[in-house]
């Protein structure tokens, strides 16, 4: 698969790293062509760079990998290279005390879809810090990592759900984009919790058996 890279970042580094490694062909955008070029040369396995329009235009599936509002601005600006493209939001709308910046309104992934309206946005990668996802794979007590994944093109969620697994994962279906907002919810809650209380986010839900109440 080719897969464009909008970012030159953590994000970019990780999950691009795992999908060359796959056998995929990424290429890296950024508007800083000495950044892109150095961190394709890191990832290797042919991952190349280029500019934000010539990644967005050299595939399928395109990565948005920016900070929350960067990226609206990017897909604003690249939203015909955009049209019909698989545009994968990792972002996280978190700002200063854990808040959540998109309170009251449209979600990260919502207002990237009005940014560019052709694209099929799918929500993915947003609930671990990058070092999680460098890890080859992310496996925790013998199991693989699971990552939610929110979309509304079957397509377009079937070649995140490969990508999903192409980096050691498994994807859950989370339902339509409606529901990328309490994914980015979930992510402030939970950086607040690890981040700022040191507290371990597992021990808040059972075992599934028990997700109804417990069995008489």
């Amino acid at each position: 698969m080719r897969i464009g890279v909008l970012g030159t970042g953590n994000m970019a580094d990780a999950l691009a790293g795992h999908w060359v490694r796959a056998g995929h062909q990424v290429t890296i955008g950024g508007r800083d062509i000495g950044r892109a070029e150095r961190l394709a040369a890191r990832i290797g396995g042919g991952a190349r760079a280029a500019g934000p329009r010539a990644a967005a235009e050299s595939g399928p599936v395109v990565l948005a990998a920016l900070p929350f509002g960067a990226g609206t601005q990017v897909a604003r600006e690249l939203r015909a290279a955009l049209d019909g493209k698989v545009l994968i939001d990792c972002s996280n709308p978190v700002g200063a005390g854990f808040r959540l910046l998109t309170e009251g309104g449209p979600s990260a992934a919502r207002q990237l879809a009005a940014a560019a309206p052709g694209a099929h946005v799918v929500k993915a990668f947003n609930l671990c810090h990058e070092d999680v996802w460098r890890m080859r794979p992310p496996v925790f007590d013998g199991r693989p990592l699971a990552v939610p994944v929110c979309g509304d093109d079957e397509t377009a969620l079937a070649r995140v759900r490969r990508l999903v697994r192409d980096a050691g994962c498994e994807p859950l279906a989370a339902g339509g984009l409606e529901r990328a907002g309490l994914l980015e919810a979930t992510a402030a809650l939970y950086i607040a919790l690890w981040v700022g209380a040191g507290a371990d986010v597992r021990a808040m839900a059972p075992p599934p058996a028990y997700a109804a109440g417990p069995r008489p």
